[in-house]
Protein backbone atom coordinates (compact mmCIF):
# COMPACT_ATOMS: atom_id res chain seq x y z
CA UNK A 1 0.00 0.00 0.00
CA UNK A 2 2.74 2.46 0.89
CA UNK A 3 4.58 1.65 -2.37
CA UNK A 4 1.48 2.46 -4.40
CA UNK A 5 1.06 5.79 -2.64
CA UNK A 6 4.68 6.70 -3.29
CA UNK A 7 4.37 5.84 -6.95
CA UNK A 8 1.18 7.91 -7.27
CA UNK A 9 2.86 10.93 -5.64
CA UNK A 10 5.84 10.59 -8.00
CA UNK A 11 3.61 10.36 -11.04
CA UNK A 12 1.65 13.41 -9.91
CA UNK A 13 4.81 15.45 -9.33
CA UNK A 14 6.15 14.51 -12.76
CA UNK A 15 2.88 15.50 -14.46
CA UNK A 16 2.82 18.80 -12.58
CA UNK A 17 6.42 19.60 -13.58
CA UNK A 18 5.69 18.75 -17.24
CA UNK A 19 2.58 20.97 -17.25
CA UNK A 20 4.51 23.87 -15.74
CA UNK A 21 7.26 23.47 -18.31
CA UNK A 22 4.74 23.53 -21.17
CA UNK A 23 3.00 26.62 -19.76
CA UNK A 24 6.29 28.52 -19.41
CA UNK A 25 7.41 27.52 -22.90
CA UNK A 26 4.12 28.71 -24.42
CA UNK A 27 4.28 32.08 -22.64
CA UNK A 28 7.86 32.63 -23.79
CA UNK A 29 6.95 31.85 -27.38
CA UNK A 30 3.93 34.16 -27.22
CA UNK A 31 6.08 36.97 -25.83
CA UNK A 32 8.68 36.44 -28.53
CA UNK A 33 6.10 36.42 -31.28
CA UNK A 34 4.39 39.52 -29.89
CA UNK A 35 7.64 41.43 -29.64
CA UNK A 36 8.50 40.42 -33.18
CA UNK A 37 5.11 41.51 -34.45
CA UNK A 38 5.29 44.82 -32.63
CA UNK A 39 8.86 45.72 -33.68
CA UNK A 40 8.49 44.42 -37.21
CA UNK A 41 6.81 47.42 -38.91
CA UNK A 42 8.83 49.98 -36.96
CA UNK A 43 12.08 48.26 -37.81
CA UNK A 44 11.17 47.60 -41.42
CA UNK A 45 10.60 51.29 -42.26
CA UNK A 46 14.09 52.50 -41.31
CA UNK A 47 15.54 49.42 -42.89
CA UNK A 48 13.63 50.11 -46.07
CA UNK A 49 14.67 53.77 -46.05
CA UNK A 50 18.24 52.86 -45.34
CA UNK A 51 18.13 50.29 -48.08
CA UNK A 52 16.82 52.82 -50.55
CA UNK A 53 19.45 55.35 -49.49
CA UNK A 54 22.13 52.72 -49.79
CA UNK A 55 20.85 51.72 -53.20
CA UNK A 56 20.81 55.37 -54.31
CA UNK A 57 24.31 55.93 -53.00
CA UNK A 58 25.47 52.71 -54.61
CA UNK A 59 23.89 53.63 -57.91
CA UNK A 60 25.41 57.14 -57.77
CA UNK A 61 28.79 55.64 -56.96
CA UNK A 62 28.41 53.15 -59.77
CA UNK A 63 27.44 55.96 -62.14
CA UNK A 64 30.44 58.06 -61.13
CA UNK A 65 32.68 55.04 -61.43
CA UNK A 66 31.26 54.26 -64.83
CA UNK A 67 31.74 57.87 -65.92
CA UNK A 68 35.31 57.91 -64.63
CA UNK A 69 36.03 54.57 -66.23
CA UNK A 70 34.52 55.78 -69.50
CA UNK A 71 36.63 58.95 -69.43
CA UNK A 72 39.75 56.92 -68.73
CA UNK A 73 39.02 54.42 -71.50
CA UNK A 74 38.46 57.07 -74.21
CA UNK A 75 40.84 57.12 -77.15
CA UNK A 76 42.99 60.16 -77.76
CA UNK A 77 40.79 61.35 -80.61
CA UNK A 78 37.72 61.10 -78.35
CA UNK A 79 39.13 63.12 -75.48
CA UNK A 80 38.38 66.82 -74.91
CA UNK A 81 41.73 68.60 -75.31
CA UNK A 82 42.40 72.35 -75.49
CA UNK A 83 45.34 73.26 -77.74
CA UNK A 84 47.08 76.65 -77.46
CA UNK A 85 50.19 77.78 -79.27
CA UNK A 86 52.52 80.80 -79.33
CA UNK A 87 55.12 81.38 -82.03
CA UNK A 88 57.33 84.13 -83.45
CA UNK A 89 58.44 84.22 -87.08
CA UNK A 90 60.80 86.73 -88.67
CA UNK A 91 59.73 87.71 -92.18
CA UNK A 92 60.87 90.16 -94.85
CA UNK A 93 57.43 91.73 -95.42
CA UNK A 94 55.20 91.82 -92.35
CA UNK A 95 52.03 92.85 -94.18
CA UNK A 96 52.37 90.14 -96.84
CA UNK A 97 53.12 87.49 -94.22
CA UNK A 98 50.08 88.60 -92.18
CA UNK A 99 47.84 88.23 -95.23
CA UNK A 100 49.23 84.77 -95.89
CA UNK A 101 48.75 83.69 -92.25
CA UNK A 102 45.16 84.90 -92.41
CA UNK A 103 44.63 82.90 -95.59
CA UNK A 104 46.08 79.76 -93.95
CA UNK A 105 43.68 80.05 -91.02
CA UNK A 106 40.72 80.68 -93.34
CA UNK A 107 41.53 77.67 -95.53
CA UNK A 108 41.64 75.50 -92.41
CA UNK A 109 38.12 76.60 -91.47
CA UNK A 110 39.14 79.12 -88.80
CA UNK A 111 39.14 82.88 -88.46
CA UNK A 112 41.14 85.83 -87.08
CA UNK A 113 40.44 86.55 -83.43
CA UNK A 114 42.74 89.57 -83.15
CA UNK A 115 45.12 91.66 -85.26
CA UNK A 116 47.57 94.28 -83.93
CA UNK A 117 50.23 96.05 -86.01
CA UNK A 118 53.15 98.21 -84.87
CA UNK A 119 55.16 100.44 -87.22
CA UNK A 120 55.49 100.04 -90.99
CA UNK A 121 59.26 100.00 -91.39
CA UNK A 122 61.82 97.21 -91.14
CA UNK A 123 61.14 96.91 -87.39
CA UNK A 124 57.39 96.34 -87.90
CA UNK A 125 55.63 93.69 -85.81
CA UNK A 126 52.18 92.11 -86.34
CA UNK A 127 50.40 90.21 -83.56
CA UNK A 128 47.74 87.80 -84.90
CA UNK A 129 45.41 85.59 -82.89
CA UNK A 130 44.19 82.69 -85.04
CA UNK A 131 41.30 80.38 -84.12
CA UNK A 132 41.46 77.10 -86.08
CA UNK A 133 39.74 73.71 -85.69
CA UNK A 134 41.58 71.43 -83.27
CA UNK A 135 42.20 68.60 -85.79
CA UNK A 136 44.05 71.06 -88.08
CA UNK A 137 46.03 72.78 -85.33
CA UNK A 138 49.39 71.09 -86.06
CA UNK A 139 49.11 71.62 -89.82
CA UNK A 140 48.41 75.33 -89.45
CA UNK A 141 51.37 75.76 -87.09
CA UNK A 142 53.70 74.13 -89.61
CA UNK A 143 52.42 76.28 -92.49
CA UNK A 144 52.90 79.49 -90.54
CA UNK A 145 56.43 78.44 -89.52
CA UNK A 146 57.31 78.28 -93.24
CA UNK A 147 56.43 81.95 -93.81
CA UNK A 148 59.91 83.01 -92.66
CA UNK A 149 62.53 82.16 -90.07
CA UNK A 150 60.95 80.73 -86.93
CA UNK A 151 62.45 82.25 -83.80
CA UNK A 152 60.35 80.58 -81.10
CA UNK A 153 57.46 78.18 -80.65
CA UNK A 154 55.50 77.02 -77.59
CA UNK A 155 52.63 74.51 -77.71
CA UNK A 156 50.44 73.75 -74.66
CA UNK A 157 47.63 71.22 -74.18
CA UNK A 158 45.01 70.85 -71.46
CA UNK A 159 42.90 67.70 -71.08
CA UNK A 160 39.38 68.65 -69.91
CA UNK A 161 37.67 65.31 -70.56
CA UNK A 162 36.83 64.63 -66.92
CA UNK A 163 35.58 68.19 -66.46
CA UNK A 164 33.35 67.82 -69.52
CA UNK A 165 31.91 64.53 -68.27
CA UNK A 166 31.32 66.03 -64.83
CA UNK A 167 29.54 69.03 -66.37
CA UNK A 168 27.31 66.74 -68.42
CA UNK A 169 26.30 64.82 -65.29
CA UNK A 170 25.64 68.01 -63.32
CA UNK A 171 23.60 69.50 -66.16
CA UNK A 172 21.45 66.36 -66.36
CA UNK A 173 20.87 66.38 -62.61
CA UNK A 174 20.08 70.11 -62.58
CA UNK A 175 17.57 69.74 -65.40
CA UNK A 176 15.80 67.04 -63.39
CA UNK A 177 15.67 69.41 -60.40
CA UNK A 178 14.23 72.18 -62.57
CA UNK A 179 11.54 69.85 -63.94
CA UNK A 180 10.69 68.74 -60.40
CA UNK A 181 10.33 72.36 -59.24
CA UNK A 182 8.06 73.11 -62.20
CA UNK A 183 5.81 70.16 -61.38
CA UNK A 184 5.57 71.28 -57.76
CA UNK A 185 4.78 74.81 -58.92
CA UNK A 186 1.75 73.59 -60.86
CA UNK A 187 0.41 71.98 -57.66
CA UNK A 188 0.86 75.01 -55.37
CA UNK A 189 -2.33 75.79 -53.40
CA UNK A 190 -1.35 78.97 -51.56
CA UNK A 191 0.38 82.25 -52.30
CA UNK A 192 3.17 81.44 -49.85
CA UNK A 193 3.89 78.13 -51.51
CA UNK A 194 3.69 79.73 -54.94
CA UNK A 195 6.22 82.46 -54.08
CA UNK A 196 8.57 80.00 -52.41
CA UNK A 197 8.45 77.59 -55.34
CA UNK A 198 8.97 80.40 -57.86
CA UNK A 199 12.08 81.55 -56.01
CA UNK A 200 13.40 78.01 -55.85
CA UNK A 201 12.66 77.45 -59.53
CA UNK A 202 14.47 80.69 -60.46
CA UNK A 203 17.52 79.69 -58.45
CA UNK A 204 17.64 76.24 -60.04
CA UNK A 205 17.23 77.68 -63.53
CA UNK A 206 20.06 80.16 -62.87
CA UNK A 207 22.35 77.32 -61.74
CA UNK A 208 21.41 75.35 -64.85
CA UNK A 209 22.16 78.33 -67.11
CA UNK A 210 25.58 78.77 -65.45
CA UNK A 211 26.46 75.12 -65.98
CA UNK A 212 25.35 75.26 -69.61
CA UNK A 213 27.45 78.40 -70.18
CA UNK A 214 30.52 76.60 -68.80
CA UNK A 215 29.80 73.67 -71.09
CA UNK A 216 29.54 75.95 -74.13
CA UNK A 217 32.81 77.66 -73.17
CA UNK A 218 34.61 74.33 -72.89
CA UNK A 219 33.09 73.16 -76.16
CA UNK A 220 34.34 76.33 -77.90
CA UNK A 221 37.86 75.96 -76.49
CA UNK A 222 38.09 72.30 -77.47
CA UNK A 223 36.57 72.77 -80.92
CA UNK A 224 38.70 75.80 -81.90
CA UNK A 225 42.34 76.01 -80.89
CA UNK A 226 44.13 79.35 -80.41
CA UNK A 227 47.44 80.24 -82.07
CA UNK A 228 49.11 83.55 -81.20
CA UNK A 229 51.52 84.49 -84.02
CA UNK A 230 54.09 87.30 -83.91
CA UNK A 231 55.36 88.30 -87.35
CA UNK A 232 58.48 90.47 -86.97
CA UNK A 233 60.36 92.49 -89.56
CA UNK A 234 64.10 92.08 -90.24
CA UNK A 235 65.06 94.90 -87.84
CA UNK A 236 62.60 94.07 -85.07
CA UNK A 237 64.18 93.15 -81.78
CA UNK A 238 63.01 90.27 -79.68
CA UNK A 239 61.96 90.74 -76.07
CA UNK A 240 64.97 88.72 -74.86
CA UNK A 241 67.65 90.79 -76.58
CA UNK A 242 69.94 92.67 -74.21
CA UNK A 243 70.28 96.44 -74.48
CA UNK A 244 73.53 97.57 -76.11
CA UNK A 245 75.97 99.68 -74.05
CA UNK A 246 79.23 101.53 -74.70
CA UNK A 247 80.64 104.84 -75.94
CA UNK A 248 79.61 104.34 -79.57
CA UNK A 249 76.10 103.37 -78.53
CA UNK A 250 75.86 106.54 -76.40
CA UNK A 251 77.28 108.69 -79.21
CA UNK A 252 74.80 107.21 -81.64
CA UNK A 253 71.92 107.84 -79.25
CA UNK A 254 73.08 111.43 -78.58
CA UNK A 255 73.37 112.16 -82.32
CA UNK A 256 69.87 110.81 -82.87
CA UNK A 257 68.57 113.02 -80.05
CA UNK A 258 70.38 116.07 -81.49
CA UNK A 259 68.98 115.48 -84.96
CA UNK A 260 65.51 114.97 -83.53
CA UNK A 261 65.75 118.19 -81.49
CA UNK A 262 67.06 120.14 -84.48
CA UNK A 263 64.24 118.79 -86.59
CA UNK A 264 61.70 119.92 -84.01
CA UNK A 265 63.34 123.38 -83.79
CA UNK A 266 63.31 123.86 -87.55
CA UNK A 267 59.72 122.71 -87.67
CA UNK A 268 58.71 125.31 -85.08
CA UNK A 269 60.70 128.01 -86.89
CA UNK A 270 59.04 127.17 -90.18
CA UNK A 271 55.65 127.39 -88.53
CA UNK A 272 56.43 130.83 -87.01
CA UNK A 273 58.12 132.39 -90.08
CA UNK A 274 54.88 133.46 -91.86
CA UNK A 275 53.69 135.16 -88.67
CA UNK A 276 57.05 136.94 -88.26
CA UNK A 277 56.89 138.26 -91.82
CA UNK A 278 53.25 139.35 -91.54
CA UNK A 279 53.67 141.12 -88.21
CA UNK A 280 57.35 142.07 -88.20
CA UNK A 281 57.44 144.28 -91.34
CA UNK A 282 54.68 146.73 -90.25
CA UNK A 283 56.11 146.83 -86.75
CA UNK A 284 59.58 147.68 -88.12
CA UNK A 285 58.24 150.55 -90.29
CA UNK A 286 56.42 151.98 -87.29
CA UNK A 287 59.58 151.92 -85.16
CA UNK A 288 61.59 153.72 -87.88
CA UNK A 289 59.01 156.53 -88.16
CA UNK A 290 58.94 157.07 -84.40
CA UNK A 291 62.71 157.22 -84.21
CA UNK A 292 62.91 159.88 -86.97
CA UNK A 293 60.38 162.08 -85.18
CA UNK A 294 62.48 162.02 -82.04
CA UNK A 295 65.61 163.19 -83.95
CA UNK A 296 63.92 166.37 -85.52
CA UNK A 297 65.51 169.69 -83.86
CA UNK A 298 63.06 172.04 -82.13
CA UNK A 299 63.04 175.93 -82.75
CA UNK A 300 64.97 177.71 -79.93
CA UNK A 301 64.86 181.62 -79.17
CA UNK A 302 67.91 184.02 -78.29
CA UNK A 303 69.56 183.26 -75.07
CA UNK A 304 69.81 186.30 -72.63
CA UNK A 305 72.91 186.79 -70.51
CA UNK A 306 72.50 186.48 -66.80
CA UNK A 307 72.69 189.75 -64.70
CA UNK A 308 76.05 190.66 -63.09
CA UNK A 309 76.52 189.73 -59.49
CA UNK A 310 75.80 192.47 -56.86
CA UNK A 311 78.91 193.38 -54.74
CA UNK A 312 78.57 192.75 -51.09
CA UNK A 313 78.46 195.87 -48.75
CA UNK A 314 81.48 196.49 -46.62
CA UNK A 315 81.08 196.98 -42.89
CA UNK A 316 82.30 200.38 -41.10
CA UNK A 317 85.59 200.25 -39.20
Amino acid sequence: MDGKVVRRHGTLLAATALAATLVLTGCGAADDSGSKDTAGPAAQAPAAKGGEANRDAASATDAEGAAGAGAADLRVDQRAIIYTGTMRVQVDDVDAAAREATAVATRAGGFIGGDQRRSADADAVAELQLRVPAPKFAGVVEEIAKLGRQQSREINTQDVTEETVDLDARITSQRARVDSARRLLTRATSITDLVSLENELGRREADLASLEAKKRRLADLTALSTITVSLAGPAAKTAGEKAETGFLVGLKGGWKAFVASLTVLLTVLGALLPWLVALGVPLGVLLVVLRRRRKTPALVGPVSAPPPPVPAARSAP
